[in-house]
């Protein structure tokens, strides 16, 4: 009968954790490096070609807007007037198709974070054959994906309801019978809920951080949510995720600046080639604007990536043991008595 000595202890909770998680992070990166490297090329390659395409429709869907554009510059051209261009209604049309990119981006990011967490399940062993086939990566794909959509609207959601009632009560509404006056009590308070709200989505968001990971592991999307908050709000799970969560942030920021503005040159000649193509001035200054950004997106995507949702799967996995041994613990003891 195996005594309690037998039996495989947690980790510590005291120590150094972040060093555990790290170490284990990085020797999967380097165990898995083929696997994850193919897995990265395809998801970004294929996520960067869906992008390119979805801009081009959505450009092409817009053109009338490019071409009321160029035809109002011609004519203040021509009575010699200067023009300034309203883009009210190109925001529009980006605000209308941004949930289309992030569902691609969540797409792309489901798909690498199911395979980043077969990778660290897989520890620092060879994966089995079945491992490296993409065709179990859909199995997991939809619950990872649902988890990204719920976190988004739980965390996004609150800042934006409040940010449209303030601007309702405070902004400067010509329609508006009796706006809240000016440096008074309600005006403030109001005027500071958004910066409230986006202090209350951040903490949303941290404490959801390891959903992904726990939906790739083989949780429902509310059982997922519900782990990571309960990893997250701990003593020990508090301090980890921050402890990853700032550099790769950090990190991620810093690479998408420094990409895009060494991808600055690609401007003059991304705006030549469809000014030259279609003659329309706006269409390809706007292309130019999003090219260098596009490239930082990409690259950054590649590098961080597989980083993060490894780093993540290993410390959804480091939080979980202590809780989960106890009970394995007394199954064992009672299956012996």
């Amino acid at each position: 009968m195996p005594t309690q000595h037998d039996r495989t202890e947690p980790p510590p909770a005291g120590g150094s954790p972040e060093r555990g998680v790290t170490a284990t992070a990085f020797a999967v990166l380097r165990r898995h490096r083929g696997t994850l490297a193919g897995a990265t090329v395809r998801v970004v390659g294929l996520s960067g070609l869906a992008g390119l395409l979805m801009t081009a429709a959505i450009s092409a869907l817009a053109w009338p807007l490019f071409t009321r554009m160029r035809n109002q510059r011609t004519w203040y051209h021509q009575i010699e007037d200067p023009y300034l261009h309203d883009h009210t209604d190109l925001a529009l049309v980006a605000l209308c198709t941004l949930p289309l990119f992030l569902l691609l981006l969540g797409t792309g990011s489901a798909a690498l974070q199911t395979v980043c967490s077969r990778t660290v399940a897989a520890g620092l062993q060879e994966p089995p054959q079945g491992d490296r086939s993409p065709a179990t990566v859909p199995a997991r794909l939809r619950p990872v994906l649902t988890v990204y959509t719920l976190r988004g609207l739980l965390v996004w959601s609150l800042p934006l309801l409040v940010e449209a009632v303030a601007n309702s009560l405070t902004g400067y509404q010509l329609d508006t019978p009796e706006p809240l006056e000016r440096g008074s009590w309600p005006y403030t308070l109001v005027a500071a809920s958004p910066a409230a709200a986006v202090f209350v989505a951040v903490l949303l968001r941290l404490g959801l951080t390891l959903a992904p990971a726990a939906a790739a592991g083989g949780l429902g999307p509310r059982a997922a949510l519900r782990r990571s908050w309960s990893l997250t709000w701990t003593r020990a799970g508090t301090a980890r995720v921050l402890a990853l969560a700032l550099p790769l942030t950090a990190l991620t920021a810093g690479l998408v600046w420094l990409v895009t503005q060494l991808a600055l040159p690609l401007r003059p000649l991304v705006r030549t080639l469809p000014e030259r193509a279609t003659g329309n001035f706006f269409a390809a200054y706007y292309a130019g604007i999003l090219a260098p950004v596009i490239v930082g997106i990409l690259v950054t995507a590649a590098v961080t990536l597989p980083l993060t949702c490894t780093a993540f799967a290993a410390l959804h996995d480091h939080l979980r043991s202590p809780r989960t041994a106890p009970l394995r613990t007394g199954n064992t003891a009672d299956s012996a008595v």
